[in-house]
């Protein structure tokens, strides 16, 4: 045989021993927490399923429910509702609406004018184009504006802030511009929207603009639309400023569900709208505000893609900004289905997607509705086939994601007695592409989605999803030991979750374990939150087929079958511990290279030494002599690290041995239904009833929204932020707080292994 055939016949081996990953010789790879029994029934009742779904639904749901706009309080969105309604009823599943009552600003006036040194007149709308038939539905979208936002009507020098995040400031203090009682003008990026008028307002501004910079969301990308998939001159990015780091949700209802007769804030006491008037433009409009600016040149890495200089500021630019809005209350329409379970019917798996959007909305959140539909009817299906799930499924389609979480919070406050004490998981998609499977989640989930993961097939590549990711993970690391790690370790690491989407009640406040999912990095575009968002632009920018529509609805809906259909619940603690050590290496380092940082600038003052920018014709302002940072005692959290591994451990090898013959039999001792009732409560360890510092509704003490991040996550977030804003004493009392609650979640994890010990046939 010549080498090349040779070759060629180990690589096709190769894909397919690859593409059947969930087989051995011998038969099946286990399913955690089934029998070899239990595991082949699932399997045949999962082949099934993966049958049902098509590309062809998938694209009829997306153009009916993506046909006109439909934000929150619209016509079109109640008549969403009811098609969704219908739609679940005709299908046979128990399915009902759920109301809540929220506050939903929509904008009355809006005036962005430049008044010196020229005059210009923004002209805040997205116009229609030809070839997208739902661009010209003006009367009913939305105009551009920023949720939340208080009312105002400001004039002031402008300064430019990039992207208006905490070090932006911290730069521009260091070259003596201040905000001061200016306008100033951030680019979208490089945090949630939310965080650039608070950390103005911080800083002492009066008014806030943003705007999309044609570097990050344009036409350097690539083509713009209609042409490419890219966000056009005049396209904007809608959106809300609510300050969800402290609270997501109904701003005048925090912690309880915004039911009608709930007791409400007044509208002057709701912590979570803006300090200062915010509004969007276009990088059409920005670029004449952005043209008039002087004053020193921007640093080289704020510089964006317009055709200007970019200077900072302040002035000569003098800009208007007035916003007032229609502070009304909106009715939300939550979908609920239930399936019952038939063994345990007290432990309930929850699904979620939005249906709600700025404008039409065909990528967010169309796309993932649609995949929860098709899910929903193929589970409809297997049940006319005999199909039971043991566990209560419940399906929701949510009202108001897009101004706040606005359905799911209320929804899970209303109901947050029950979900403590049922919750199993809550799986969550919002918008899906085309590319590789993004996983999200709980840690205790991490060895679950890649056990799923390793059981679906890439609809273009036709290998698993799983390898496909695995090989991206390789290609993409930077560092020697991160492609050393990711070839030997048995599962991919998953991504930790912060906000921005209906998973955050459920992980966050009431601590259900939880995952987002998608499909992306293969379908680069721009009009999020835009009216060109729609129908027309997903077909020919996206997933155009509904291959990868089809691909979400397999990995989520066996995701759904498998935790439901299980018999001791598939946590596994071994891959959340090894995660756990590597958040608390992150936290000693981020100090060690704090006390280093500013150990060195010290001594760069003391010495005279110092230079605040590598550009010699900048003025710049060296900064005062700091504190170095003092030692904190890690030991707590480290010993509690440790025991959480051993607890891990111990839980491993109790499960391996009762499961070692393929049986999963208890010797009558202790039910399975008792050792999952303490395993359910294993995420609800995680949290704390007094919650973060500062922000109590958030309660989960391993994952959430940073402060001045909003949807980015912060790992040990009471300790890790505290080391980021210098509070030395808060940092030593999170430490402590920190290693009693990951101390008590190995106390019920070695419970849980001793039970399964004295189980043992």
């Amino acid at each position: 045989m010549r080498r090349w055939a040779l070759v060629a016949l180990v690589i096709l081996v190769s894909v397919l021993l690859l593409a059947t990953t969930s087989t051995t010789l011998d038969g099946p790879i286990a399913l955690p927490g089934y029998s070899a029994e239990q595991a082949r029934a699932e399997r045949d009742w999962e082949g099934k399923f993966r049958d049902i779904p098509t590309p062809d639904n998938l694209r009829d749901y997306m153009k009916r429910l993506s046909a006109r706009p439909h934000h929150v309080g619209s016509p079109y969105d109640k008549d969403n509702a009811e098609w969704l309604l219908a739609k679940f009823k005709g299908w046979g599943l128990d399915a009902h609406m759920e109301n809540f009552d929220v506050l939903f600003p929509t904008p009355k006036e809006r005036v962005v004018e430049l008044v010196e040194p020229t005059k210009f007149v923004a002209k805040l709308q997205e116009p229609p184009i030809a070839v997208d038939p739902t661009s010209n539905q003006q009367a009913e979208q939305l105009p551009t504006y920023n949720a939340y936002s208080i009312d105002g009507d400001v004039t002031a020098p402008l300064v430019y802030v990039n992207y208006g995040v905490p070090e932006d400031y911290e730069k521009l203090e260091r070259i003596g511009v201040s905000v001061k009682g200016a306008i100033v003008i951030a680019r979208y990026g490089h945090s949630w929207r939310g965080i650039k008028p608070k950390v103005a307002a911080e800083h002492g501004a009066v008014g806030c603009l943003i705007y999309s910079d044609p570097r990050d969301d344009g036409y350097f990308e690539g083509d713009v639309f209609p042409q490419g998939a890219w966000r056009p001159p005049d396209g904007a990015q809608r959106g809300s400023v609510m300050d969800m780091p402290t609270y997501p949700g109904d701003p005048l209802t925090p912690g309880v569900g915004a039911t009608p007769d709930a007791k409400r804030l007044a509208l002057k006491d709701a912590k979570t709208l803006t300090k200062i008037p915010v509004l969007l433009i276009s990088y059409g409009d920005a670029q004449p505000l952005l043209a008039a600016l002087k004053g020193p040149v921007a640093p080289e890495e704020w510089r964006g893609a317009l055709a200007n200089t970019y200077h900072v500021g302040p002035g000569p630019a003098k800009v208007h900004l007035k916003v007032q809005s229609n502070w009304d209350t909106k009715r939300l329409n939550d979908i609920i289905v239930r399936i019952p379970g038939s063994n345990y019917p007290n432990e309930w798996v929850i699904r979620g997607n939005h249906y709600d959007a700025w404008v039409n909305g065909a990528e967010d959140p169309v796309s993932g509705t649609v995949t929860l539909m098709e899910e929903a009817r193929a589970l409809s299906d297997l049940l006319k086939q005999g199909w039971k799930p043991k566990r209560t499924i419940i399906y929701c389609v949510w009202d108001g994601e897009e101004p706040g979480l606005l359905g799911s919070t209320e929804w899970a406050e209303a109901h947050a007695d029950d979900l403590r004490q049922h919750a199993v998981a809550y799986i969550n998609t919002d918008a899906n592409g085309r590319g590789y499977l993004s996983v999200q989640g709980s840690h205790t989930l991490e060895k679950f989605m890649n056990g799923v993961a390793r059981d679906i097939q890439d609809p273009e590549k036709q290998i698993t999803i799983w390898k496909r990711s695995h090989l991206k993970q390789i290609a993409d690391a930077t560092k020697p030991e991160d492609r050393q790690e990711i070839r030997q370790r048995t599962d991919q690491r998953i991504g930790a979750l912060g906000s921005g989407s209906d998973y955050t009640v459920f992980l966050d406040h009431l601590g259900v374990a939880s995952l987002n999912l998608e499909f992306t990095g293969e379908d680069g575009g721009g009009i999020y939150h835009s009216i060109y968002d729609d129908f027309y632009w997903y077909t020919h920018f996206s997933d155009t087929d509904f291959s990868y529509g089809r691909a979400l609805a397999q990995t989520v809906g066996i995701s759904v079958m498998r935790l439901a259909d299980a018999e001791l619940l598939p946590y596994d603690f071994t891959d959340l511990a090894d995660t756990i050590h590597k958040y608390v290496d992150e936290l000693q380092k981020l100090l060690k290279d704090k006390q280093e940082k500013i150990s060195e600038q010290n001594k760069e003052l003391e010495e005279g030494l110092f230079s605040a920018t590598a550009d010699p014709k900048e003025k710049s302002v060296p900064p005062s002599m700091e504190e170095v940072p003092p030692h904190l005692a890690f030991a707590a959290l480290q010993n509690a690290s440790d025991a959480l591994t051993r607890s891990a451990d111990h839980y491993q090898k109790g499960l391996d041995k009762l499961t070692k013959d393929g049986s999963l039999v208890l010797n009558g001792a202790v039910s399975i239904e008792a050792i999952n009732t303490k395993l359910l409560q294993s995420e609800r360890k995680l949290t704390s009833a007094d919650g973060l510092p500062g922000r109590p509704w958030f309660k989960h003490m391993v994952y959430a929204p940073g402060y001045y991040t909003g949807y980015g996550v912060k790992t040990i977030p009471g300790v890790r932020e505290a080391i980021e804003q210098k509070k030395w004493k808060e940092a030593d009392e999170q430490i402590g707080r920190v290693a009693q609650v990951l101390q008590d979640e190995a106390g019920l994890i070695d419970s849980a292994a001793r039970e399964l010990e004295g189980a043992q046939k």
